[in-house]
């Protein structure tokens, strides 16, 4: 049977993990990764001034304190870069250490306190989320929906400051009360998340589950939605686990299981992932390397005025091109060529291909050359294939090439060109 306290666990951490990404994934777009690591730091002596305070271990002390030093860690950062030279990530490595380097100071003075035996606050560093119990769940749950309503109220402006915020200034946009709104946000997120995932892993919380989404989609309010399922499952997977499994600090686990997710993306993403993107990789090599063979082979019979290759001349003709038997294997495979009688030629196929690949690449060539004279209503670098012509355009350059006598001039006489631009 399962203890009522478990699913309090259960229940908080995936809603924290669901905050977190949502939150998080304005902080990652805006490069604002290690802002996170430096509040939940900032956040420790905050919690200790709450317990030096109130004397006692009360979560919504803790939330105050920490939310006041948190906001004073960013105050500092913004203070130390825009009054000083000194950079960004100086000033987040120096707030980071002083903060911490005080929490510490304060956590061991309470420790050697009457009552320090009693504060549990050495629970913050790594997290605790075992001790969550249903007020605690209730607490997170407001703020969570709270911090979440005012992301949707407030989301074409984040996604001004995202993206553009030299933009969002240049027309008058109030930046700074908006930055102001966001810090609240993140200090608050990471604030109700240091009792589960603790000082030193509530950053990877806020940046993987979004870093994990940006490999999904090129659209802010999808990332956004995939990231509050990543950091939700993450969090559910962990403290799962954690709970019913293994045992272990709950903490880490939800991080690992974070960093799995973000790994899975990385790796499998249609189009952002790795393995597509290999994938795609060698098709276009494979895709260039026989345009290159069909170009080659085109050039010899175009230049010898001979339909057939033979078997001889095909060291020479690979040696210039730079290609392997095996690309001459693949095009015989794909039905463009034929070996007969100790010589290579044209399918049909092969033909048009053979002919079409050479004169898209002249067209090219002439279009490099006379780019800054030509009208053309799409830029050079625009132009992939043959269909992307432009009709006008393919006149103008094909043109150009008969005048340079450079224009493809050998075919079998059963193929012609078409009017349209010469393409078969």
């Amino acid at each position: 049977m399962i203890e009522p306290n478990a699913l309090w666990v259960v229940a908080g951490t995936s809603v924290l993990g669901l905050t977190s990404g949502i939150i998080g994934s304005f902080a990652f777009l805006q490069k604002r990764g290690l802002m996170g690591d430096v509040l939940s730091h900032a956040a420790l002596p905050g919690i200790c001034l709450a317990f030096m305070v109130t004397g006692t271990k009360n979560m919504f002390a803790f939330l105050i304190g920490a939310l006041l030093t948190g906001l004073v860690a960013s105050f500092a950062i913004n203070f130390i870069t825009t009054r000083s030279r000194i950079k960004e990530d100086t000033a987040l490595g120096l707030t980071l250490s002083v903060f911490f380097g005080l929490g510490i100071v304060l956590l061991t003075q309470i420790q050697h306190s009457p009552n320090g035996n009693q504060s549990g606050l050495d629970k913050f560093l790594f997290g605790q989320a075992a001790a969550i119990i249903q007020s605690d769940l209730l607490w997170l749950g407001i703020i969570s929906l709270l911090l979440i309503t005012l992301c949707a109220l407030f989301f074409k402006e984040l996604k001004l400051l995202s993206f553009d915020p030299a933009f969002a200034k240049s027309i008058g946009f109030p930046l700074r009360p908006l930055e102001f709104l966001f810090m609240l946000l993140l200090v608050t997120t990471v604030v109700i998340g240091l009792q589960a995932a603790g000082v030193i892993l509530m950053a990877a919380l806020l940046i993987t589950p979004a870093a994990a989404a940006r490999y999904w989609t090129e659209r802010l309010g999808q990332m956004v939605v995939i990231a509050a399922c990543f950091g939700g499952l993450s969090g559910l997977l962990g403290s799962w686990v954690s709970t019913f499994g293994t045992q272990l600090s709950t903490g880490p686990i939800i991080v690992l299981s974070s960093t799995a997710l973000f790994f899975l993306s990385m790796l499998c993403a249609p189009q952002r992932g790795l393995i597509a993107k290999g994938w795609r990789a060698a098709r276009l090599k494979t895709k260039l390397a026989e345009e290159a063979a069909l170009t080659a082979l085109y050039a010899w019979m175009e230049r010898n005025q001979q339909p057939a290759i033979p078997e001889s001349e095909l060291p020479t003709i690979l040696l210039e091109a730079k290609l392997s038997p095996k690309q001459l294997d693949n095009l015989v495979r794909k039905g463009w060529l034929c070996r007969q009688d100790g010589a290579l030629t044209f399918s049909e196929t092969g033909w048009k291909e053979a002919y079409n690949t050479t004169l898209f690449q002249r067209l090219m060539e002439v279009w490099a050359m006379y780019e800054t004279s030509i009208d053309s209503p799409v830029p050079l670098q625009e132009v992939g294939r043959k269909e992307e012509f432009p009709a006008q355009l393919r006149r103008t350059l094909l043109g150009l090439l008969h005048r340079h006598q450079h224009a493809p001039r050998y075919l079998p006489d059963h193929l012609a060109p078409s009017e349209q631009g010469g393409f078969l």
